[in-house]
C-alpha cells in the first residue's frame, strides 16, 4: 500500500502490509508468503517466530520495562554485558549498550576521541576508512563512510574523513599479483595515508571485517587485516572493526574478526544480536580503552535515552542463547556453503553473473553487464531495483543493491537468510532468485 501518513524512505514505494511471520517466511496482509532470503538487511537471524525470544520478552515485560542509566543498571543488561565480554577476542571486556548500528559506530567514534583526550594526546582527531564503505546514517557514522552516494547530499555537514581503497581482490587484483602481494599492497595504503595526514594526528582506522550493503559480502584476503593491525600498532591507531551486519554469527563465528585472528581495539555489534525481536546494538572495547577514561576524567561524554534497555537486553540474551547454547552459529558454516553451492550451480555461467563471494550464510552476487570485462551494467538500467520488485513478485526479500564499485557504478545482490534456514528452504531461495534475474537482465 501506499502510506498516507508515514514518512517512506521512498515517496513513491507502494509496499505490501506485513502481517505475520513464521520461520523464515513473512506475510503480508493478502496472505502471500515471502521466503526472508536476506533476514532484513541482515537482522532475523532466528526468524520470525522463536519461541524462546519471545517468551523472554513477556517475562521481561512483566518484571522491569524501562530504567534510565544514569539512576539505574538491570540484570538483563549486566547479564548481557558479561556474556558478550566473555564471548569477543582477547581483553574486549567492556560493553557500551545501546539501540542499533549507528548509535554504537557514534560510541565508538566518539569514544576513541576521547579516549585520546584523557591520555595527553588531543592532536588526534583524524579518521581513516575506506572507498565505497557505509558504517551508517547518523551524520558521524555517515562522516566515517565512504559510500559518496549516501554522503552527497550531506557533505557539507559531515566531519572530514580520509579514505583509502578497499581490499577488492575480484575488481582489483593485478594479473601478476597474488592474494597475499595485493593484500598487502591495499593495507600498506594506511600507512601511507597516516604518513601523509601526520601519525601524531590520526585517531582510527574502522572497516567492516566482511563488507556488507555496499559491495555485497566483500571478503579481505587472507593477511590483508593481520597488515593492517600491524599499521595501527606501529603508529598507536585504534583499529574498530564494523560487525553491525557481518557479526553474531552471520560470517559462521559469533565475532566475524574471530575468523581472520585479528583483534580490534573497538568493536560494533547490532542487528543479528536482537535478531530483529527487539532494537539494540553494542560498542565493545579493550580494557585499557575504558582505563584510560576510569583512571582520567572518570566519565564517558555520550548518552542515549535508551542505553542498556532491559527489554532489549532480556532480548539479546534469549537470542544468544540460541546463537550461542543451542548452537545455531555452529550450523551456519554448512549451510553457507550449500547455498553458494547452490548458486553456483544454477547462476554460476549465467553470462551477467560476475562474482559469488562471501562467508557463512552472509552471500553475495555481483551482476555485469559482460563477465569478460566485469563491465557494470548502466545505472540507469536500475537493475538491482528491478531484481528486488521481480523477487518479491515471486515471493523472495532479498537486498540487491547499486553502486558496488564506487557509488554509481555496480550491482549486487546481498543474502542473509535467517540461520534456521533448511536446505530445501535454500533451494526455494535460489529457485525464486534464479526466475527474478532472469526477469529483470536483459536478454
Amino acid at each position: 500500500m501506499k502510506s498516507q501518513f508515514i514518512f517512506q524512505r521512498n515517496s513513491e514505494s507502494d509496499l505490501p502490509v506485513a502481517a505475520a511471520g513464521d520461520g523464515c517466511f513473512l506475510m503480508d496482509t493478502d496472505g502471500k508468503a515471502y521466503l526472508d532470503g536476506s533476514g532484513g538487511a541482515a537482522v532475523s537471524c532466528l526468524g520470525h517466530s522463536d519461541s524462546h525470544v519471545k517468551n523472554a520478552i513477556l517475562a521481561q515485560v512483566e518484571s522491569l520495562s524501562y530504567a534510565h542509566t544514569s539512576f539505574f543498571t538491570s540484570a538483563p543488561a549486566e547479564q548481557l554485558a558479561a556474556r558478550l565480554a566473555s564471548y569477543a577476542p582477547g581483553d574486549i571486556n567492556r560493553v557500551y549498550l545501546v539501540s542499533g548500528g549507528s548509535e554504537a559506530i557514534e560510541a565508538a567514534l566518539k569514544l576513541a576521541r576521547q579516549y585520546y583526550t584523557e591520555i595527553g594526546q588531543p592532536e588526534r582527531k583524524h579518521i581513516i576508512a575506506r572507498h565505497q564503505s557505509y558504517h551508517g546514517n547518523t551524520l558521524g557514522a555517515l562522516a566515517a563512510g565512504g559510500n559518496q552516494w549516501r554522503r552527497q547530499n550531506f557533505a557539507p555537514l559531515l566531519i572530514e574523513t580520509s579514505l583509502i581503497s578497499p581490499c577488492y581482490a575480484w575488481r582489483d587484483k593485478r594479473e601478476d599479483e597474488t592474494e597475499g602481494d595485493y593484500g598487502l599492497r591495499v593495507a600498506n595504503e594506511l600507512e601511507t595515508e597516516i604518513l601523509r595526514l601526520g601519525a601524531e594526528q590520526v585517531m582510527a582506522f574502522m572497516a567492516e571485517p566482511v563488507v556488507g550493503a555496499t559491495s555485497g559480502a566483500l571478503c579481505p584476503v587472507p593477511g590483508y587485516l593481520a597488515r593492517i593491525r600491524e599499521i595501527c600498532d606501529h603508529y598507536g591507531v585504534l583499529l574498530i572493526f564494523d560487525e553491525v551486519m557481518c557479526g553474531m554469527g552471520r560470517t559462521g563465528a559469533l565475532f566475524a574478526c574471530d575468523i581472520d585472528g585479528v583483534m580490534p581495539d573497538i568493536i560494533t555489534i547490532a542487528k543479528g544480536l536482537g535478531a530483529g525481536y527487539q532494537p539494540i546494538g553494542a560498542m565493545l572495547c579493550r580494557d585499557y580503552i575504558h582505563d584510560a577514561i576510569e583512571q582520567g576524567s572518570g566519565f564517558f561524554h555520550h548518552g542515549h535515552t535508551y542505553l542498556g534497555h532491559p527489554i532489549a537486553a532480556a532480548a539479546a540474551n534469549a537470542v544468544l542463547d540460541r546463537l550461542v547454547d543451542d548452537g545455531l552459529v555452529e550450523t551456519v558454516a554448512e549451510k553457507g556453503a550449500y547455498l553458494k553451492t547452490r548458486l553456483q550451480s544454477v547462476l554460476g555461467q549465467h553470462p551477467h553473473i560476475g562474482d559469488i563471494r562471501g562467508r557463512g550464510l552472509f552471500i553475495g552476487i555481483e551482476l555485469v553487464a559482460s563477465r569478460t570485462d566485469k563491465t557494470p551494467f548502466d545505472p540507469a538500467l536500475n537493475i538491482a531495483g528491478k531484481i528486488k520488485q521481480n523477487a518479491l513478485a515471486a515471493g523472495l526479500a532479498c537486498y540487491p543493491s547499486q553502486g558496488t564499485i564506487d557509488g554509481k557504478f555496480g550491482d549486487h545482490i546481498l543474502l542473509a537468510p535467517p540461520f534456521i534456514i533448511s536446505n530445501d528452504e535454500i533451494d526455494m531461495l535460489v529457485a525464486r532468485l534464479h526466475d527474478a534475474i532472469k526477469t529483470s537482465l536483459p536478454t
